[in-house]
């Protein structure tokens, strides 16, 4: 009977521990149910903090969204990352880490962990709000804001050929609309004081405050000189503020434009493509070299987080930029573009190149605002171009200077007609005549000498087409191109620079310069240490016999203006490059030579003739050199 009893017990007992073992394993089974359900919710509220939209996580308290809202706005576009850590659950509370990595540069992350609770309320569970008030940082109470903004070190210089700044950093005012104060009467008495359109800056205010914005709204940025002339002005105008700062500065507004380029805010467009480099409210280069190189100059962007309080949040210091060398020489520039304010508003150019080292010097335009024609327009060369048509009938025996070149008053070249400037004929001079004066019937006639090859060679030799613009440091400049010929009309027209020859001013300063040295060196305007800029020997006796004709131009041809200029004897050849559709036809003139060690070429559009507009400015631009 014992035993019996001792084994109905031990059942007993096995029966009982099995029990207690299920209800152990159902017990821990709803735990782990719970810590799923706590673990969810978090995993919820990562989601929403990362998509920095908090509405649809589960919230205590679900007005703490728009408070996370607010407190974010100032990071902008920001790319953001959160992550669950360190959860532990008790009960019905559990608490965790939300790890956020914020981007907030180019290449720069900044994190940091938010300390978060969660309560189950019947099965349910529920982030509250933390106990600073704040799901966007644990610093920041309920009410406060962060924000990022950019830093930069001191800007790095556009230097020119001495190592002295272009553009120096100069005191500007940039005078804005505040939308919360000004006044419809504001911005009408500011359009008259910075010449604004009538109705303009009332109608941009009205949007503003239409659509509820407090960003001021950009009116102009002035130098300080202009500032302080209409400051008295300014003053008087309820809700027109102009925070000063700093920025890069040309000698005078229209110093080196539009090379040098702009520098100012950051459009919306930059920000975008940017990749994080830009955001709203910097400030970067914007246009020419100053857009161009602007990575270089700014060097690396650094960001400060900070708070509406002040505190700083996070730090990571900018790298420095780097100068960018140029070519330029300051007072050859400034030669330049004083001689094309004689042209007024008409477009036009003048590039100066520096003999011996082949280094553009000068790169002038008119309007200073507009167009980098200089450096990168496109043009018919005309009869500028005789110089490198020239060089290959000197260099292919097709004639010699003393030999005598007919100049008849028209000339037809399988049907087409061609004819001289104004229908002049110089009867049966000598070919040095026929370039003096600018003779196209002279030319054409010779044309047939050459192959269809000879004319692109000879100005590759001089540096037309010769492929530089790669190396220049310029985008968008454009060294020529002068096709092989197709046939007798395509050759004839080539000859005098027209057809489908295609210049810019800089490429026909290059081959003056060519000229002027005896051989080819590819120019050069943003230093590059690698670039490969070995001479080129040109044909000697071609060059002397070449030097000798352009002189003429000046002494006996078509450049009479430039006798007696200050400073020495000037070379050069004279252009009328026809253009269009019209009858007859428009006109570009064109001047390019040398004088010394300096070669240059001068454009202005729709001029008449290239000696009675184009010289007079070559004159202009050497005698504000001398």
């Amino acid at each position: 009977m014992r035993s019996k009893g001792v084994v109905i017990a031990a059942v007993a007992v096995l029966v009982l521990g099995l029990a207690g073992a299920g209800l152990w394993f159902w017990h821990q089974k709803q735990e782990a149910k719970r810590d799923q359900a706590a673990q969810a919710a978090l995993s919820e509220l990562a989601a929403a903090w990362a998509a920095k939209d908090l509405s649809k996580a589960p919230l205590a308290d679900p007005a703490a969204a728009t408070g996370f809202r607010k407190a974010i706005a100032g990071m902008g576009t920001s790319r953001t990352a959160a992550q669950v850590r360190d959860f532990h659950r008790s009960g019905d509370t559990a608490t965790a880490g939300l790890v956020v990595r914020w981007r907030v540069g180019d290449g720069v992350a900044w994190t940091y962990t938010v300390p978060v609770r969660e309560t189950a309320r019947q099965g349910v569970w529920k982030v509250e709000t933390p106990v600073s008030g704040s799901f966007a940082h644990p610093q920041l109470k309920a009410a406060d804001t962060m924000a990022a903004r950019h830093t930069f070190a001191p800007r790095a210089g556009l230097l020119d050929r001495d190592g002295r700044p272009l553009m120096p950093l100069g005191t500007v005012y940039p005078v804005q609309l505040d939308p919360a104060r000004a006044t419809e009467d504001t911005a009408r008495q500011l359009e008259r004081i910075v010449d604004e359109p009538a109705g303009s800056l009332v109608k941009k205010l009205a949007a503003a405050k239409k659509a509820g914005t407090l960003s001021p709204i950009p009116v102009i940025t002035y130098r300080e000189s202009d500032f302080l002339a209409r400051q008295t002005a300014l003053d008087a105008l309820k809700g027109v503020i102009y925070p000063k700062r700093e920025q890069p500065l040309g000698q005078t507004r229209t110093f080196g434009q539009p090379l040098l380029g702009s520098f100012g805010p950051v459009t919306a467009e930059l920000v975008k493509a940017s990749k994080g480099r830009y955001a709203a409210g910097d400030y970067a280069g914007g246009s020419g070299l100053q857009g161009q190189y602007d990575e270089q100059l700014a060097g690396t962007p650094g960001v400060r987080v900070t708070s509406s309080t002040g505190a700083t949040l996070f730090e990571q210091q900018p790298g420095k930029g780097a100068d960018v060398k140029t070519t330029l020489d300051p007072d050859v520039q400034q030669a330049a573009e004083k001689a094309l304010e004689r042209t007024g508003s008409v477009p036009s150019a003048i590039v100066a190149v520096d003999v011996p080292s082949g280094d553009i010097v000068a790169s002038a335009n008119s309007p200073a605002t507009g167009f980098n024609r200089a450096l990168t327009g496109k043009y018919a060369p005309g009869s500028t171009f005789k110089v490198a048509t020239t060089y290959a009938y000197l260099t292919h025996g097709a004639t010699t200077p003393s030999s005598q070149v007919t100049c008849p008053k028209t000339f037809t070249v399988d049907g087409m007609v061609v004819k001289n400037f104004e229908g002049e004929t110089l009867g049966t001079p000598t070919f040095a005549m026929d370039f003096a004066h600018s003779c196209n019937t002279a030319f054409v006639q010779l044309a047939a000498k050459l192959g269809d090859q000879d004319l692109s060679d000879a100005a590759k030799a001089l540096g037309i087409g010769a492929g530089w613009e790669k190396s220049l440091g310029v985008e968008g400049a454009f060294g020529g191109s002068i096709p092989a010929n197709t046939g007798a009309t395509d050759k004839a027209a080539a000859a005098i620079g027209q057809g489908r020859d295609e210049v810019s001013p800089a490429s026909m300063a290059v081959m003056a310069a060519s000229v002027a040295r005896g051989s080819y060196v590819p120019p050069a305007l943003v230093l590059d240490d690698e670039a490969n800029r070995e001479p080129r020997a040109l044909d000697d006796r071609a060059i002397g016999q070449l030097r000798d004709l352009m002189g003429l131009v000046v002494t006996n041809g078509t450049a009479p203006v430039l006798r007696n200029t200050p400073g020495g004897t000037v070379r050069g050849k004279t252009g009328t490059a026809e253009y269009g559709t019209a009858n007859p036809p428009e006109t570009h003139a064109w001047f390019v030579g040398y004088q010394g060690s300096l070669a240059f070429a001068v454009l202005v559009e729709k001029g008449r003739s290239g000696g009675s507009v184009a010289a007079p400015i070559a004159k202009a631009f050497l005698e504000n050199l001398n």
